[in-house]
């Protein structure tokens, strides 16, 4: 998502996670002037097998070169490399797959 704030992208994460299910996660990522901004966010269901959204974002900042975290459920970061943002978000669905494992 392109040109959208980071409060914006909190709210489009909590939506889309509400729309999921009790067996949701939702990574999200936007970028604009050059920096980034991710949101996880994660239902309680799979909080409890060991999917934290405070693990998931973290993971995901450090490929942009930034950091954040959070809590279980719902967590947030940002970081400076723009154009590492798909990587960044291959790396969130790695660590998701992970912690399900």
């Amino acid at each position: 998502m392109a040109g959208i704030e980071p409060k914006q992208l909190m709210d489009v994460a909590d939506r889309v996670k509400g729309k999921l299910g009790d067996q949701g996660a939702v990574v999200l990522g936007a970028a604009a002037d050059g920096k980034v901004s991710l949101v996880v966010a994660v239902s309680p269901a799979l909080v409890e097998r060991g999917v934290k959204a405070g693990a998931i974002v973290k993971e995901a900042a450090q490929v942009v070169g930034g950091g954040g975290g959070g809590r279980d459920t719902i967590a947030q970061a940002g970081g400076k490399d723009a154009a590492k943002l798909p990587d960044a978000l291959t790396a969130a669905k790695a660590a998701i797959e992970r912690a399900l494992q």
